[in-house]
């Protein structure tokens, strides 16, 4: 599945609403932000914006890296997301070592901890 353009969260207060109204899940390398989507955003599908800070990661290619990794775990795995979340990773200095299996295993635990599925 694509990364769409109606995916990406991009304005500062689109942020700073996931992080004030959402929950917080850690994942060893990056932080996981989760709040339900505002009344009146058409909710065709599971929103997300990706931080990762200078001082928390490194570098300009560190932190491009770091954000290109987490684009990569939630494009990969966004059909277990509910379509009405908004989504923020933020990154820590701790990804940069994961290895690509343990970033998506670790996505796969935040998400089935996060989004448990109903027995039917």
């Amino acid at each position: 599945m694509r990364f769409r353009a109606e995916s990406h969260l991009r304005r500062p207060p689109e942020f700073a609403r996931v992080r004030s109204k959402g929950r917080r899940y850690h994942c060893g390398g990056f932080v996981l932000w989760v709040a339900p989507r505002e009344a009146g955003h058409p909710s065709t599908c599971s929103r997300a914006g990706f931080v990762a800070s200078r001082t928390a990661v490194g570098n300009a290619v560190a932190r491009n890296r770091a954000k290109r990794r987490l684009r990569e775990v939630f494009r990969r795995y966004q059909d277990r997301i509910p379509s009405d979340v908004d989504l923020v990773f933020v990154a820590r200095r701790a990804l940069v070592d994961l290895a690509p299996d343990e970033l998506d295993r670790r996505f796969s635990e935040a998400c089935a901890h996060l989004f448990p599925v109903a027995d039917s």
